[in-house]
């Protein structure tokens, strides 16, 4: 284990949403420039997931994103989606890795050996790191996505299944964001 350098973390974000794309980040951190406060998304603040962020993108030797879009999720299913999502964060990676973490029980075909860790956004710091990255971009296209589908509440909740969402999709009806395979989606189009 000792002659890998560079090791990417790998996790994804958007497993649960009724709407918009799963977007996954690949994190390969500096030792030399270390982050202090790397914790599981979920576990932090907005404000302090944003900060952390920006300075994981300054001092990581390189991060990118990957993503399934709705049509993609919806054609493969959730799990097989999640799993495109983190290979393509690894292949856009300005550099390639020698080792992957992933965050979860499964990793995706990468060009590169991997190990999934289970709970890995909380433990391994690389993970955390593209957790975080990950996170902070969905919600930012949440709240772009919120313009152009007022009404849905959309920057407030992501797109999970709130009572706000539910009410507005009963209300408003369904969106070309909207995951057409997920229950509450297919019911309602099931009523109409």
């Amino acid at each position: 284990m000792s002659s890998i350098h560079l090791i990417a973390g790998v996790d994804e974000v958007g497993r649960g949403p009724l709407a918009g794309p799963v977007v996954a980040a690949a994190v390969i951190l500096n030792p030399a420039k270390p982050i202090s406060g790397l914790a599981d998304s979920k576990k932090l603040s907005e404000k302090r997931r944003e900060q952390l962020a920006l300075e994981i993108r300054e001092k990581a030797i390189c991060w990118a994103l990957g993503r399934a879009e709705v049509e993609e999720i919806d054609h493969l299913n959730i799990l097989h989606a999640s799993m495109l999502a983190m290979q393509r964060a690894v292949e856009a990676l300005a550099m390639m890795p020698q080792h992957a973490l992933i965050d979860g029980n499964r990793c995706p075909s990468l060009p590169c050996s991997a190990e999934a860790i289970v709970g890995g956004d909380a433990s391994e710091p690389a993970i955390s790191a593209a957790s975080i990255v990950a996170k902070v971009a969905r919600d930012q296209e949440m709240i772009e996505l919120d313009l152009v589908y007022p009404g849905y509440g959309l920057a407030q909740h992501k797109g999970y299944p709130t009572k706000l969402h539910m009410a507005a999709l009963q209300q408003l009806g369904i969106t070309p964001i909207h995951r057409r395979s997920f229950g509450p989606v297919k019911r309602l189009l099931n009523l109409c």
